[in-house]
């Protein structure tokens, strides 16, 4: 595309016209395009028909209770709804309806930059399979051994396979109930987010509209190594054509009807700011997420976070306490509230852009100043 010419801001376009029922990729190797446009298509269509389009994975449990995932690249949405314990629905885009929840793919379409055995083994063993699909990974034109952890083109590198791939997936793609725990996944790239967090359907609201997470270097243009803050909002802005709200309130009806619970799970840093803290291990994010899932997290103490208001675990099965409570991994007491309270105006100063379509409830589930609530 020339942007003189064609109005466009690079010379990459992904353009949709609805009247005319098309669509046009230019000047992408990026294959997920192709997905994604029909998914933005069908998040204007099938609100029409009381559907809530969804960026999200899903999975079954064995109590035939079924789980939603959000989260954007690098958050682990695929990662943590493959679970051996429970059976994969979908891993990126499903919507709700009266019926339950149905997944509007027949694959995966999974991250695999450093991708490991150790961690990951049932991805990590997928890319070896024949019938996946690798795109951008390297690999040696002589003895055909790829290298997941070489990012030259790109760390946005995937793998694309079917469903039947994975052995405990739910051959119909679909489940006749309704999600009883929604997850938002965020990757907090400043290190004070607690590891997770009960909300409010109002904070779920807000934070579903907020969609905060941090840019992974790598799948942005011109990023350098260090994180980047960043919104997306229903964790997927791109895609809605619709206000955020519209979504929200969809999303917050179906939680209120079958009474779902709302969780906000850190996969980022902790320990400190970049440089100092380091991811949380994928080990305690499982645990506290299986705690969750389980119902055992309904069985503990909560404190209410002093800055988003939001109810906080003081212990959890399997996970050390002063993991769930950030500041202590803090070697400065002082500079970890001034990077949360730093957090907290960008959350502000980021739904500006929203308010004016939401009511005021779900303006006031949004986090306060520090010395402020």
């Amino acid at each position: 595309m020339d942007p003189k010419i064609d109005g466009t801001r690079t010379e990459t376009a992904i353009v949709l016209n609805f009247a005319e029922r098309m669509g046009i990729i230019s000047n992408s190797l990026y294959g997920g395009e192709i997905k994604k446009s029909i998914f933005t298509v069908l998040n204007f269509l099938l609100t029409f028909e009381d559907v809530l389009p969804m960026h999200c994975s899903a999975n079954l449990g064995q109590a035939g209770d079924v789980a939603l995932f959000f989260g954007l690249s690098g958050t682990g949405k695929t990662t943590l709804s493959v679970d051996p314990k429970r059976r994969l629905i979908g891993d990126d885009e499903h919507g709700w309806s009266s019926a339950g929840i149905f997944n509007f793919e027949s694959g995966c379409y999974a991250k695999v930059i450093q991708l490991s055995a150790e961690h990951e083994p049932q991805i990590y063993a997928f890319t070896r399979r024949f019938g996946t699909i690798l795109e951008n990974v390297i690999y040696d034109p002589a003895s055909r051994r790829i290298d997941l952890d070489d990012d030259i083109l790109t760390e946005n590198t995937r793998a694309s396979y079917p469903l039947e791939f994975i052995p405990n997936v739910v051959p119909e793609k679909m489940a006749p109930s309704h999600p009883k725990n929604i997850i938002f996944l965020t990757c907090d790239a400043s290190g004070v987010m607690p590891p997770v967090a009960r909300l409010t359907p109002e904070q779920a609201q807000y934070h579903f509209i907020s969609g905060y997470t941090s840019k992974i270097a790598g799948t942005e243009i011109e990023l350098g190594i260090e994180p980047e803050i960043t919104f997306s909002a229903c964790f997927g802005a791109p895609f809605m054509v619709r206000h955020p709200f519209e979504y929200a309130e969809m999303l917050k009806q179906r939680m209120l009807k079958h009474k779902s619970q709302c969780w906000l799970v850190n996969t980022g840093l902790v320990g400190g700011r970049f440089g100092v803290g380091k991811r949380i291990s994928i080990g305690h994010t499982r645990n506290l997420l299986n705690a969750a899932l389980e119902g055992k997290l309904n069985k503990v103490k909560y404190r209410k976070d002093k800055l988003f208001g939001f109810e906080v675990p003081l212990s959890c099965p399997d996970v050390p306490e002063d993991v769930l409570e950030p500041s202590t991994s803090w070697g400065d007491k002082e500079e970890y509230w001034k990077k949360y309270d730093a957090l907290a105006a960008r959350f502000i100063e980021n739904f500006k852009l929203f308010a004016s379509g939401c009511p005021q409830e779900v303006v006031d589930a949004g986090p306060k100043r520090y010395g402020k609530r």
